[in-house]
């Protein structure tokens, strides 16, 4: 018979908390004000389940759009339960519209904008457009990483990388086959191969490839490109992790993945026990909705569940 292949959990940092997701659910720890730690977790829509999650490069565009809407909807929750709001439920518009703004935002900074300071302040004095679409491509990466650095000086934002370095420290540990205990993960590192963040500096780093086979073309056309081939890049991109996280041993790989998780230093923290406790606890809900025998549990003497 075939190996079965593995699934990678993963999730992201949220709000006083950490999402996981796993093959069937998804669940969501954050800690309250007064300490105590609420779990809750969800059903996975069949789209994110389904056999078009196994087809290469169709897989890339599920899994982004899977990131978009657990993520916001994570956030959300985690930003009523932090805040004891819990009864006051965010609107579905409110939750829809953010997340496009958000997207919009995004598209708009690390996209269309490296275009038009290239088109106006650089094509005036080159000729070239390979030279031209490889300036816009540093000109991206360069204002992504000074993105990153402004809004590390934000303590709420300090508080989601410590989250985010627990997040990592429980999959590396999960991943080397220990168990879901405290004193088995501490010393795991911060970073890893399929961060979110190495995923947007390969993005960046392929955008400038294919934008440069694209050429010069009109600005108008310029700028739809910058939209349109956005899912194309990414599902590009999510292969090229999917493969390295397969082959991290390789030394080639681990050079090519050098930078990525260089960058995680800017956008993780060493977490603390409480921090590293509250992704235990995602972790081990997702894990023992896909196992009949979960590994055994870790229990915080904070913890509180719903």
């Amino acid at each position: 018979m075939p190996a079965k292949k593995p699934f990678y959990y993963g999730g992201q940092a949220v709000i006083e908390g950490v999402m996981m997701r796993g093959k069937k659910r998804a669940a969501i720890a954050v800690r309250r004000p007064d300490g105590q730690i609420e779990v809750t977790d969800q059903p996975l829509s069949s789209i994110y389940q389904g056999r078009f999650r196994e087809m290469l490069f169709i897989r890339g565009i599920i899994v982004l759009i899977e990131t978009l809407v657990l993520g916001v909807q994570a956030l959300f929750h985690s930003a009523n339960v932090a805040a004891e709001e819990v009864e006051e439920k965010l609107s579905p518009w409110m939750l829809w519209g953010t997340m496009a703004l958000g997207i919009v935002f995004a598209v708009a900074v690390f996209f269309v904008a490296p275009l038009l300071i290239t088109n106006y302040l650089i094509y005036p004095y080159i000729d070239s457009a390979w030279l031209g679409n490889l300036i816009e491509g540093l000109i991206r990466i360069g204002m992504f990483i000074l993105y990153l650095w402004a809004i590390g000086f934000m303590s709420e934002i300090r508080a989601v990388f410590a989250y985010h370095g627990a997040e990592h420290k429980v999959v590396n540990a999960y991943e080397a086959g220990m168990p879901l205990e405290l004193e088995h993960v501490r010393g795991y590192s911060t970073a890893h191969t399929r961060c979110g963040t190495s995923f947007l500096l390969v993005v960046l780093v392929l955008a400038i490839i294919v934008f440069t086979i694209i050429g010069r073309p009109p600005l108008y056309w310029g700028i739809i490109s910058r939209i349109i081939l956005i899912p194309v890049i990414a599902a590009i991109g999510y292969e090229l992790i999917r493969f390295s996280a397969g082959n991290v041993t390789n030394p080639v790989v681990r050079t090519l993945l050098a930078p990525g998780l260089a960058l995680q230093s800017m956008t993780t923290r060493e977490p603390s026990d409480n921090q590293i406790e509250t992704a235990l606890l995602a972790m081990k809900r997702v894990v023992a909705a896909d196992n009949p025998e979960p590994p055994p549990q870790y229990q915080p003497q904070s913890e509180s569940q719903s």
